[in-house]
């Protein structure tokens, strides 16, 4: 007969048997080029046996929890060599693995299991990938190789116009893409007004486009979020390489500051085809080139913490018989540390300056006139992988703002110019975050976040108010609109706040695999945007001038809706991706015909 007792002893052994079955431990670590110790971003780690796996972050880190036992694993990066390796898991293990680039010979290996890639099971869609290996590979222009020129041979993305810099996503403006370099914000993207990118080649590791599903850590514009990554420098070796080409040309030197754990980079990028206007007597006087910094200081300092401060520093001056000059560029610095809490939770602390300068000297009619935009920003990040069916992403961010609108500086002492400073303008801009990816099923795949940005525009600063809250009106005779004119004015000083915004910012998307090479996809993003771009691409050079939302710019508010088919070919040599998408912004804004950009 069994008793109540035997029921009970029975349970409890069931009980201890069903959490010795459960029982997981983590494997993480992180994963780099065998020639130079530079972290790889996005390589696969997968275990056959459990058909589960995940992928490197952006700084070369991997984290994956799975039940007790012995498995092969399986790592595998575009360009590279795919390796098998066997552990034992029976504790927390922390594996850090190199992997060399193809072009060796290998055994053939046999894979009976179909993996299926990443591309496939993840909820992530209308985001594009691109190694600079692969843009090394696209067709270049006058020899030149070139990130953003790359970038417009992706579906959804066009260039910004003849004369105009950066480049549009779906639709959307210019000034609505968040263009970061090693997490820094860049205003102007192009050299040359749009012929060439400011993004050395030399110096780049990787690069990801978001045109849709944008992941809840990213906020502040409308459209699109172009993050690209300096390279760390080789800890192994030094190294020196550099090309000679019809309009620049560039040299890179890397190489270990202590072998092993701290490297250094540092590359240069100048044009010299102003050097053949010198030959001709007419255009001795004329120029118009371009030269670049990158820099990048990397060092480990124990498995747990890595620091790293990288900078950029480029210009482009154009200038027409000593009268008339324009000087354009942006300035970047970060310096960021690393830390590693435990095997499942991974965090990143920026601080981050960045400036975009503009300035005219207009020698004919005798003053110069300079204006930019600056910002201080603090951010920190974690990564926390509680299970290989459940990642977090979270953090805070905030973003302190300097605006120029514009200095008037007369050229000399019979200059008809008085001096002027416009009202310098200042915002801040702090945010939370928290992302999440869940696998529900075999077959579903979700990922859910939510972002909540506040915007403060602040004194010190005079503020004009018009009838009806109407800084501009509309003339029915002359059929355009107008200045309006101010009935009062009011002053706010230091940081006070002049007016205030905050958004929730849902970002949705799901993953339905059909079987191991096809899926569906859908997302949802909402984004805001606090800054304006005020441009003006008729004068004679492109005119750029950034703006804070404010009591009468409110600022923009994007939703976009996806759905997309993704399928794999010929055992994943080949893959096709179908979206469709709707978009709608909110407040976009223009300038009236006449208006007064430069005071």
């Amino acid at each position: 007969m069994i008793t109540k007792d035997t029921c009970a002893f029975l349970l409890f052994i069931l009980t201890i048997f069903t959490s010795f079955a459960q029982e997981k431990f983590t494997l993480s670590g992180t994963i780099s080029d065998s020639k130079n110790n530079e972290t790889l971003i996005g390589v696969n780690i997968f275990i056959p046996a459990l058909k589960t796996g995940t992928t490197t972050n952006e700084y070369g880190f991997y984290s994956l929890s799975v039940p007790k036992g012995e498995y092969e694993i399986e790592i595998s990066y575009v360009g590279y060599q795919t390796i098998q390796k066997n552990i034992i898991l029976n504790q927390n293990t922390k594996s850090n693995f190199s992997i060399k680039e193809g072009g060796e010979e290998l055994q053939e290996v046999v894979i009976t299991e179909n993996k299926g890639k990443s591309n496939i099971k993840t909820p992530e869609m209308s985001v594009n990938k691109l190694s600079i290996s692969t843009i090394k590979k696209m067709p270049v222009v006058l020899g030149e190789v070139d990130v953003l020129k790359s970038i417009l041979l992706l579906p959804g993305v066009t260039n910004a116009g003849e004369g105009a810099s950066g480049f549009n996503v779906r639709g959307g403006g210019a000034d609505q893409n968040l263009i970061l370099l090693d997490e820094a914000t860049i205003f102007n993207s192009s050299h040359v007004f749009g012929f060439f990118s400011v993004f050395n080649p030399d110096a780049i590791k990787d690069l990801k486009l978001y045109k849709g599903g944008i992941p809840a850590r990213y906020g502040g514009r409308a459209s699109s979020v172009l993050e690209i990554y300096q390279k760390d420098g080789s800890s192994k070796d030094f190294h020196l390489n550099g090309g000679i080409g019809l309009i620049s040309s560039r040299l890179l030197a890397e190489g270990p500051i202590v072998k092993d754990k701290g490297s250094f980079l540092i590359g240069g990028r100048a044009s010299y085809a102003h050097l053949f206007l010198k030959f001709s007597e007419k255009d001795k006087d004329n120029a118009a080139y371009f030269y670049d910094l990158n820099t990048k200081l990397s060092y480990k300092l124990n498995d747990n913490n890595s620091l790293y401060l990288s900078g950029y520093f480029g210009r482009d001056v154009f200038r027409l018989n000593k009268s008339f000059t324009n000087t354009y560029g942006n300035s970047t610095l970060n310096l960021r540390w690393n830390h590693l809490y435990s095997d499942k939770l991974f965090s990143n602390l920026s601080l981050i300056y960045s400036d975009y300068y503009y300035g005219l000297d207009l020698d004919f009619v005798g003053f110069n006139w300079d204006s930019g935009i600056k910002n201080y920003n603090i951010k920190y990040d974690f990564k926390h992988y509680l299970s290989d069916k459940l990642k977090l992403n979270y953090g805070v961010n905030g973003i302190y703002y300097d605006f120029n609108p514009g200095t008037i500086k007369p050229t000399g002492e019979d200059s008809g110019i008085n001096p002027d400073q416009l009202d310098r303008k200042y915002a801040f801009e702090p945010s939370v975050y928290l992302d999440a990816e869940s696998q529900l099923s075999k077959k579903i795949t979700i990922a859910y976040g939510l972002r909540y940005s506040l915007f403060y525009r602040l004194g010190a600063s005079t503020i004009n108010y018009y009838d009806n809250n109407e800084p501009v009106v509309f003339n029915p005779d002359m059929q355009i609109y107008e200045k309006g004119t101010p009935t009062s004015t009011q002053y706010f000083g230091k940081n006070k706040v002049i007016q205030s915004y905050n958004n929730l910012e849902p970002r949705f998307s799901v993953s339905y695999q059909l079987n191991q090479d096809q899926s569906l996809k859908a997302s949802y993003n909402r984004m805001a945007q606090y800054l304006q771009l005020i441009s003006n691409t008729s004068s004679p050079t492109p005119l750029d001038v950034w703006m804070p939302s404010d009591n009468y710019i409110k600022p923009q508010l994007a939703d976009q809706v996806a759905l997309g088919y993704f399928r794999n070919f010929y055992n994943d040599a080949y893959s096709l991706e179908v979206e469709t998408y709707y978009k709608k912004i909110q407040n976009r804004l223009d300038y009236i015909d006449g208006a007064d950009l430069i005071a």
